[in-house]
C-alpha cells in the first residue's frame, strides 16, 4: 500500500512538472518575438509555425500514447522542447528561428496531450477535479515566464531559453525515473482507430466546444488591452489589467472548481462556465473604467478557468477506450481556435479601434454557442 501511494505521489509530481513546463513555453513566444526583430508578417508566420507544430503533434500523439504508453510521449516531448530551446538561443536567421519554434510547437503539443492523459490517470473517479488542480500549474508557469524575463534575466532571450531548456531537461530526468503505468489495454484505453472515434458525434461536439473556448480565451489575451487603450486607458495599465486580473482569475477559478467538481457533475460546471463567459465577455466590451475592467476580466477568468481541463476530463470519461487519442483530437481543435482567433477578429475590423468593440462580439457569440453545445452534450452523454 505504501509503495502504491509513493508511486502515485511521484506520478502527481511528474505531471505537475510537465504541466508547469508547458505553461512556461506557452508564454515564451510573446517574450521572444520582440528579440527576433522581425517584421509583423514574419512574427505572424513564426507564431503560425508554432501553432501548426502543436496541431500536428496533438493529432498524432494520442494514438501513440494509447498504444505505447505515456512515458515515451513525455520523454520525446521534453527532449524536443529542451533541444529546440537550446538551439533557438543561437538561431539568428528567420528560417532557423521558424524551424526551432515549429519544433518547440511539436514538443509542446505532445506534452500537453501526454501530461493531461497522465494527470487523468491519477484519480479516474475524480478526473475533472484532478485535471483542474494540476492545470493550475500551467497558469503558474505562464505567469513565471514574463516575471523571470523581466526581473531575473533582464529580458535576455538567450538566458531565458537556456533556463527553460534546463527545466525541460530536469523534468525529462524526473519522468525517466518515475514508474508510470503502461498502455491500459483492453477496455481501459487501447489504441483505437481515429476513424472509429470520429464516428461518435460527441467527439465532434467536444472538439467544437474546445475550439470556441480557446478562441474566446485567446481573444481576451490578445485584444482586451487594445480595447482598453482605445478607450483611454494607459497602455501599461491596460496590459496590467489583462496580465493580473485575467490570469489571477483563472488561477483562483481552478483552485475553487477542483473542489466543486468533487460533488457537482462536470457537464453542469461547464454549462455554468459557458453561461458566465457569455455574461462576463459581453460586460467586458461595455467597460470603460479601469477598475471595473479589472473586476470584470477577473470574473471572466474565473468563468473560463475550468473549461479546458474539465472538458478533457469529460472526454476521458466518455472515451475509456482510446482516451489519449480522443483527448488529442479535441485538443487539436483547441489549437486551431488559437491559430484562427485573432485572424477572425482582425478580419471583422479588429484593426480599427472604432470597429474593435463590434469585432470582439465574437467572444460572447462563441460563449453562446458553447452553451448550446453543452446542452446537447448533456443530452447525449451518459455519464454527466
Amino acid at each position: 500500500m505504501a509503495q502504491n501511494e509513493n508511486n502515485s505521489s511521484r506520478i502527481v509530481f511528474a505531471a505537475i512538472l510537465a504541466i508547469f513546463v508547458y505553461g512556461v513555453i506557452a508564454a515564451m513566444l510573446g517574450v521572444l518575438l520582440a528579440s527576433f526583430k522581425l517584421t509583423p508578417e514574419q512574427n505572424g508566420n513564426i507564431a503560425l509555425a508554432q501553432a501548426i507544430g502543436m496541431i500536428i503533434a496533438s493529432l498524432s500523439a494520442g494514438p501513440i500514447i494509447d498504444k505505447q504508453g505515456k512515458k515515451l510521449a513525455l520523454l520525446t516531448s521534453l527532449g524536443l522542447i529542451a533541444v529546440s530551446l537550446f538551439l533557438l538561443r543561437g538561431a539568428t536567421g528567420y528560417e532557423m528561428q521558424m524551424l526551432w519554434v515549429f519544433t518547440l510547437g511539436l514538443g509542446g503539443g505532445i506534452l500537453v496531450t501526454a501530461a493531461n492523459a497522465l494527470a487523468g490517470d491519477v484519480n479516474e473517479a475524480q478526473r475533472a477535479s484532478t485535471l483542474n488542480f494540476l492545470n493550475l500549474f500551467f497558469g503558474l508557469g505562464g505567469m513565471a515566464t514574463p516575471l523571470i524575463a523581466a526581473y531575473i534575466v533582464g529580458n535576455d532571450p538567450q538566458m531565458l531559453c537556456l533556463l527553460a531548456a534546463v527545466l525541460a531537461a530536469v523534468t525529462l530526468v524526473v519522468h525517466f525515473t518515475t514508474p508510470m503505468p503502461g498502455p491500459k489495454g483492453g477496455a481501459g484505453g487501447a489504441a483505437v482507430p481515429i476513424g472509429e472515434l470520429a464516428s461518435q458525434p460527441s467527439l465532434w461536439l467536444f472538439a467544437g466546444f474546445l475550439f470556441l473556448y480557446v478562441a474566446a480565451e485567446i481573444g481576451v489575451w490578445n485584444w482586451l488591452a487594445q480595447l482598453l487603450e482605445s478607450r483611454g486607458t494607459d497602455a501599461k495599465a491596460a496590459q496590467g489589467i489583462v496580465g493580473s486580473g485575467f490570469a489571477f482569475g483563472i488561477l483562483v477559478g481552478r483552485v475553487v472548481v477542483s473542489r466543486i467538481l468533487i460533488k457537482i457533475p462536470a457537464s453542469t460546471v461547464l454549462l455554468a462556465s459557458a453561461a458566465l463567459m457569455l455574461v462576463t465577455t459581453y460586460l467586458l466590451l461595455q467597460t470603460t473604467d479601469p477598475s471595473m475592467a479589472w473586476g470584470t476580466v477577473f470574473a471572466a477568468g474565473i468563468a473560463m478557468a475550468p473549461v479546458f481541463p474539465t472538458t478533457l476530463g469529460m472526454v476521458g470519461d466518455a472515451f475509456p477506450r482510446g482516451t489519449a487519442t480522443a483527448m488529442g483530437f479535441v485538443i487539436t481543435f483547441g489549437w486551431v481556435g488559437l491559430a484562427v482567433s485573432s485572424r477572425i477578429i482582425g478580419a471583422l475590423g479588429g484593426s480599427d479601434p472604432k470597429q474593435l468593440p463590434t469585432a470582439l462580439l465574437v467572444l460572447p457569440a462563441a460563449s453562446a454557442l458553447m452553451v448550446v453545445i453543452m446542452l446537447v452534450l448533456r443530452a447525449i452523454t451518459p455519464n454527466k
